[in-house]
C-alpha cells in the first residue's frame, strides 16, 4: 500500500476508532471537542507554539471548558489538565493508571525504552541506572571537566569576537560538555560534529503530527535516530571493549557508567543505554542551552539583577590564585545561591519544556469524567508558574521567591518535573548553568543588538536571528 492509500485509510478508520473509544463512557467525558480526524487541535496548537502564543491559547481553552477537557491532539484523543491539584495528581498517580509514554513522534524517535515511557520496576530501574552518574557525589568529579570545556569554548567562540549569535553558541557548548560527558567523545573527534547536525534533525521532530512521509519533519528525525543509533551502538562496543581491558574508567561517562553496573546489579539492555543517552542529550543540551541563552537576555535587560550576579561571581574569581587556572569547585558552585535563584525564576517563567504528557493505561475517574484507557493527559507549566494565586504577582521576575524553597506552593513549580517524576538531571543542569555563567559575567560584557529580541516555540524556544548580542571582554585573565 502508498503511503498516500495508507494515510486515506488512516483518516476513515479513526473517527470509528474515537467512536468505540467513548461509546460507553461518552455521557461522562470531559467538555470540549476533538474537532477534525486525526488532525483535532494539532495543527492550532502548534502553530500557537511557534508564534509564542499558547499560553494564551491553554487559558482560552481553560476559560471555555473549565480545568478538565478534551480534545484532540497529535493524533491521540488527549485529557487537558489544568492547575496545581492537576500537578499532584499526575506526578503522584498510581503508574497503574497512568504512564509515562509520550506521544507517538516522540516515542517512535526517542525510543520506547527511554525513562519518559516506562513505569514501575522498569522506569525505578533504569531511573536508578542514571542516577547512578547523575547524583550530586558521582557529578562533583566533572565540575573540572565542565570547567575546562567552558573555558575552551570562550577562547573559540567569544574572545576576539564583536558579535555573536548567543543562542547558536549556547547549544554548541552544551553538546560539547554533554558529548563528552555522556559519549566520551571529546573535542576533535569528527563523530562530535556529525551526532550535533543528527541531534538538531531529531530535535526538528519530536512534537510534531507523527506522518512518515519523505518530505515531513517527523520522517527526517527517524532517519536522524537511525543513524545516532548506529553510532552509540559503535560506542557501547568500543567502551564495552575498553571496561574488559581495563583501560577505561566506569565514571568517565555515561556509556561507561551504564555499561559497569549492568555487570553488577541492573540488568539494561544495548537498546535501553541508547534509548536513554538520547533522551539524556535532548534533556542536558537544548534546555540548559535555552535556559542560559534566556540568562543572557535577563542580564541585558536588567542592570540590577545583572549587578547582583557580577558581584557574586566576581567575588569567587577573586579567591582563586591569580594566573594559575585554576578550576571552579563543587564548593564553589555551592556559594552561588543568588545565581540559581535567577535561573530557577527564569524557568518558572520561561520553562523550555512547555508541557508534557502521560499515557492512560485504564479508564478511571477525575473530577466526575470517566477518563478512557487509551488516552493521554497533557499539563503545562506555564499554567502553575503563572498563577497569581500560587505565585503573587507571578508577572514579576524576582528571584527572591526562591530563597525558602519551603514556600514555594507544592506540585507548583513543575520545571523539573515532580514526585517520583522528578528529573534525575536537575543537578547536572544546576552545575552546567552556574559554570557557563561564572565566565561569561567574569569575563564580557554585553548589549542587545536589536530591540527585537522575541522568540517562538518550535517545540522549544527559538531566539530570531539567535539573540544576537555585541560583547566586550573584561580586563581579566581568560583562563
Amino acid at each position: 500500500m502508498s503511503p498516500a492509500n495508507f494515510l486515506i485509510l488512516f483518516l476513515l478508520v479513526l473517527p470509528l476508532y474515537v467512536i468505540i473509544l467513548t461509546r460507553k463512557t461518552r455521557n461522562k467525558l470531559p467538555p470540549g471537542s476533538f474537532g477534525l480526524p486525526f488532525i483535532g487541535q494539532s495543527l492550532s496548537f502548534l502553530h500557537a507554539l511557534r508564534t509564542n502564543t499558547a499560553e494564551h491559547w491553554l487559558r482560552e481553552r481553560v476559560r471555555k471548558y473549565g480545568a478538565v477537557s478534551k480534545l484532540n491532539l497529535l493524533g491521540t484523543p488527549t485529557l487537558l489538565l489544568h492547575g496545581q491539584a492537576a500537578n499532584k495528581f499526575v506526578y503522584t498517580c498510581d503508574q497503574k493508571i497512568l504512564a509515562g509514554q509520550q506521544p507517538t513522534s516522540i516515542r517512535k524517535i526517542c525510543g520506547e525504552r527511554n525513562i519518559l515511557e516506562l513505569t514501575g520496576d522498569d522506569h525505578r530501574c533504569v531511573r536508578g541506572a542514571l542516577l547512578s552518574f547523575l547524583k550530586p557525589e558521582v557529578l562533583k568529579q566533572y565540575v573540572g571537566k565542565i570547567d575546562e570545556e567552558v573555558r575552551k569554548h570562550m577562547k573559540m567562540h567569544w574572545h576576539g569576537k564583536e558579535q555573536v549569535q548567543a543562542m547558536p553558541l549556547m547549544k554548541t557548548l552544551t553538546f560539547s560538555i554533554m558529548s563528552s560527558l555522556l559519549f566520551g567523545i571529546e573535542e576533535g573527534d569528527q563523530r562530535r560534529d556529525a551526532l550535533v547536525k543528527l541531534f538538531q534533525q531529531i530535535i526538528d521532530g519530536i512534537f510534531t503530527i507523527p506522518v512518515n512521509l519523505p518530505f515531513t519533519r517527523f520522517n527526517r528525525s527517524l532517519q536522524a535516530s537511525k543513524k545516532v543509533r548506529a553510532m552509540l551502538m559503535n560506542l557501547i562496543r568500543e567502551k564495552g571493549a575498553a571496561l574488559e581491558q581495563h583501560s577505561a574508567s566506569p565514571n568517565q561517562d555515561l556509556i561507561s557508567c551504564l555499561l559497569s553496573i549492568r555487570n553488577e546489579s541492573v540488568v539494561l539492555s544495548d537498546e535501553e543505554i541508547i534509548d536513554n543517552a538520547i533522551i539524556v542529550m535532548i534533556a542536558g543540551h537544548d534546555t540548559s542551552a535555552i535556559l542560559i541563552t534566556f540568562f543572557i537576555r535577563l542580564l541585558a535587560n536588567d542592570p540590577s539583577v545583572y549587578a547582583t550576579i557580577v558581584q557574586e561571581q566576581e567575588e569567587i574569581a577573586k579567591s582563586k590564585a591569580s594566573g594559575t587556572g585554576e578550576l571552579l569547585t563543587w564548593e564553589d558552585l555551592a556559594k552561588m545561591k543568588q545565581t540559581w535563584r535567577v535561573a530557577m525564576e527564569i524557568l518558572r517563567t520561561t520553562p523550555p519544556i512547555f508541557c508534557s504528557f502521560r499515557k492512560v493505561l485504564e479508564d478511571f475517574e477525575y473530577e466526575g469524567y470517566i477518563i478512557p484507557k487509551g488516552w493521554q493527559v497533557m499539563w503545562a507549566a506555564c499554567m502553575t508558574h503563572m498563577d497569581d494565586q500560587l505565585f503573587p504577582d507571578a508577572l514579576k521576575f524576582d528571584p527572591t521567591r526562591f530563597e525558602k524553597q519551603a514556600a514555594v506552593p507544592p506540585f507548583s513549580f513543575v520545571a523539573f518535573g515532580g514526585g517520583p517524576r522528578t528529573c534525575p538531571g536537575n543537578e547536572f543542569a544546576r552545575i552546567e548553568t552556574l559554570v557557563i555563567i561564572h565566565y561569561l559575567v567574569t569575563q564580557f560584557t554585553w548589549k542587545l543588538c536589536c530591540s527585537d529580541n522575541s522568540f517562538s516555540r518550535d517545540p522549544l524556544p527559538v531566539f530570531r536571528h539567535g539573540l544576537e548580542i555585541q560583547v566586550k571582554p573584561k580586563n581579566c585573565a581568560t583562563g
